[in-house]
Protein backbone atom coordinates (compact mmCIF):
# COMPACT_ATOMS: atom_id res chain seq x y z
CA UNK A 1 0.00 0.00 0.00
CA UNK A 2 0.85 3.28 -1.18
CA UNK A 3 1.78 6.44 1.16
CA UNK A 4 0.02 9.27 1.43
CA UNK A 5 3.36 11.44 0.11
CA UNK A 6 3.78 8.20 -2.64
CA UNK A 7 0.74 9.54 -4.05
CA UNK A 8 1.07 13.45 -3.67
CA UNK A 9 4.67 12.94 -5.26
CA UNK A 10 3.10 10.82 -8.04
CA UNK A 11 0.46 13.52 -8.63
CA UNK A 12 2.99 16.65 -8.44
CA UNK A 13 6.12 17.41 -9.77
CA UNK A 14 9.40 17.85 -7.58
CA UNK A 15 8.69 21.68 -8.38
CA UNK A 16 5.64 22.00 -6.84
CA UNK A 17 6.51 19.78 -4.15
CA UNK A 18 9.73 22.15 -3.38
CA UNK A 19 7.49 25.29 -3.70
CA UNK A 20 4.90 23.87 -1.13
CA UNK A 21 7.61 23.37 1.37
CA UNK A 22 8.66 26.56 1.31
CA UNK A 23 4.95 28.05 1.98
CA UNK A 24 4.94 25.22 5.06
CA UNK A 25 8.10 26.73 5.80
CA UNK A 26 7.10 30.49 5.41
CA UNK A 27 3.49 29.76 7.61
CA UNK A 28 5.56 28.17 10.18
CA UNK A 29 7.84 30.81 10.68
CA UNK A 30 5.92 32.25 12.40
CA UNK A 31 6.69 31.74 16.52
CA UNK A 32 10.24 31.73 15.83
CA UNK A 33 9.67 35.20 13.88
CA UNK A 34 7.99 36.60 16.87
CA UNK A 35 10.22 34.59 19.84
CA UNK A 36 12.97 36.31 18.04
CA UNK A 37 11.90 39.97 18.53
CA UNK A 38 11.07 39.66 21.51
CA UNK A 39 6.64 39.04 21.51
CA UNK A 40 6.29 34.87 21.44
CA UNK A 41 3.39 35.23 23.55
CA UNK A 42 1.70 37.46 20.59
CA UNK A 43 1.94 33.73 18.51
CA UNK A 44 -0.57 32.26 20.42
CA UNK A 45 -2.92 35.41 19.58
CA UNK A 46 -2.10 35.68 15.85
CA UNK A 47 -1.26 34.16 12.84
CA UNK A 48 -0.04 34.61 9.08
CA UNK A 49 -3.40 34.70 7.13
CA UNK A 50 -1.75 35.12 3.78
CA UNK A 51 0.74 36.56 1.36
CA UNK A 52 -1.16 38.69 -1.32
CA UNK A 53 0.78 40.51 -3.51
CA UNK A 54 3.77 41.04 -1.49
CA UNK A 55 1.82 42.17 1.53
CA UNK A 56 2.03 39.57 4.44
CA UNK A 57 -1.65 39.59 6.43
CA UNK A 58 -0.89 38.88 9.99
CA UNK A 59 -4.44 38.41 11.74
CA UNK A 60 -4.68 38.82 15.76
CA UNK A 61 -8.03 38.04 18.28
CA UNK A 62 -7.42 41.43 20.06
CA UNK A 63 -6.74 44.98 19.57
CA UNK A 64 -3.76 45.06 21.90
CA UNK A 65 -1.99 42.15 20.51
CA UNK A 66 -2.32 44.74 17.48
CA UNK A 67 -0.57 47.43 18.91
CA UNK A 68 2.25 45.09 20.68
CA UNK A 69 2.95 43.38 16.94
CA UNK A 70 2.68 47.38 15.82
CA UNK A 71 5.72 47.98 17.43
CA UNK A 72 7.56 45.08 15.96
CA UNK A 73 6.17 45.51 12.85
CA UNK A 74 9.65 46.94 11.01
CA UNK A 75 12.04 44.25 12.63
CA UNK A 76 8.97 41.20 11.56
CA UNK A 77 9.09 42.94 7.73
CA UNK A 78 12.70 42.83 7.77
CA UNK A 79 12.99 39.32 9.66
CA UNK A 80 10.81 37.61 6.78
CA UNK A 81 12.82 39.41 3.98
CA UNK A 82 15.63 37.93 4.94
CA UNK A 83 14.66 34.67 5.78
CA UNK A 84 12.20 33.96 2.70
CA UNK A 85 13.73 36.54 -0.22
CA UNK A 86 12.26 35.27 -3.05
CA UNK A 87 8.80 35.70 -2.10
CA UNK A 88 8.64 39.38 -2.48
CA UNK A 89 7.56 40.55 0.59
CA UNK A 90 7.01 44.11 0.89
CA UNK A 91 4.95 45.06 3.69
CA UNK A 92 2.69 43.64 6.68
CA UNK A 93 -0.81 44.49 7.15
CA UNK A 94 -2.48 43.84 10.42
CA UNK A 95 -5.87 42.89 11.00
CA UNK A 96 -8.21 41.69 13.76
CA UNK A 97 -10.07 38.45 13.06
CA UNK A 98 -11.55 35.34 14.09
CA UNK A 99 -7.80 33.50 14.39
CA UNK A 100 -8.15 29.94 15.93
CA UNK A 101 -5.71 28.26 18.34
CA UNK A 102 -3.55 25.52 17.17
CA UNK A 103 -5.34 21.83 17.74
CA UNK A 104 -1.32 20.55 18.79
CA UNK A 105 -2.20 22.39 22.04
CA UNK A 106 -0.65 20.76 25.26
CA UNK A 107 0.01 20.93 28.58
CA UNK A 108 -0.03 24.44 30.00
CA UNK A 109 -0.78 25.73 26.80
CA UNK A 110 -3.57 24.63 26.63
CA UNK A 111 -4.53 27.05 29.75
CA UNK A 112 -3.37 29.48 27.10
CA UNK A 113 -5.96 27.98 24.26
CA UNK A 114 -8.50 28.11 27.07
CA UNK A 115 -8.18 31.39 27.82
CA UNK A 116 -7.75 32.70 24.80
CA UNK A 117 -10.76 30.97 23.58
CA UNK A 118 -12.98 32.88 26.46
CA UNK A 119 -11.33 35.80 24.93
CA UNK A 120 -12.11 34.59 21.02
CA UNK A 121 -16.07 34.68 22.30
CA UNK A 122 -16.03 37.68 23.90
CA UNK A 123 -14.61 39.34 20.86
CA UNK A 124 -17.22 37.39 18.59
CA UNK A 125 -20.10 38.62 20.88
CA UNK A 126 -18.88 42.06 21.07
CA UNK A 127 -18.42 42.01 16.95
CA UNK A 128 -22.10 40.47 16.88
CA UNK A 129 -23.80 43.61 18.55
CA UNK A 130 -25.84 45.51 16.70
CA UNK A 131 -24.21 49.37 15.72
CA UNK A 132 -25.84 52.14 17.43
CA UNK A 133 -27.48 54.94 16.09
CA UNK A 134 -25.80 58.30 15.07
CA UNK A 135 -27.19 59.74 17.97
CA UNK A 136 -25.24 57.56 20.49
CA UNK A 137 -22.20 57.02 18.55
CA UNK A 138 -22.10 61.35 18.47
CA UNK A 139 -22.72 61.35 21.99
CA UNK A 140 -20.13 58.62 23.18
CA UNK A 141 -17.40 60.42 20.52
CA UNK A 142 -18.34 64.45 22.31
CA UNK A 143 -17.46 62.55 25.75
CA UNK A 144 -13.50 62.05 24.80
CA UNK A 145 -11.67 64.58 25.81
CA UNK A 146 -8.61 63.93 22.88
CA UNK A 147 -9.40 66.28 20.14
CA UNK A 148 -6.56 63.85 17.62
CA UNK A 149 -8.40 60.96 18.78
CA UNK A 150 -12.19 61.85 18.42
CA UNK A 151 -11.49 63.02 14.92
CA UNK A 152 -9.33 59.75 14.01
CA UNK A 153 -12.44 58.03 15.39
CA UNK A 154 -14.73 60.50 13.75
CA UNK A 155 -13.15 59.77 9.89
CA UNK A 156 -13.39 56.33 11.00
CA UNK A 157 -16.85 56.23 11.25
CA UNK A 158 -17.32 58.19 8.28
CA UNK A 159 -14.88 55.90 6.21
CA UNK A 160 -17.37 52.78 7.52
CA UNK A 161 -20.40 54.32 6.60
CA UNK A 162 -18.75 55.69 3.09
CA UNK A 163 -17.94 51.72 2.39
CA UNK A 164 -21.40 50.39 3.43
CA UNK A 165 -23.27 52.52 1.18
CA UNK A 166 -24.76 50.50 -1.87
Amino acid sequence: MKTAGDILSALFDEQFMKKAQKYSKFFDSWNDITAKNGIAAAAAHSRIKDLDRGILLIEMDHPGWKQILQTKQSNLLNDFRIRFPDLGISGISLILGKSEPDDDSQGSEQDTDSHYADQHNTTQEYAEKPIAPDTTEKKDIDSINDDDFKETLQRIGQSIKAREKP
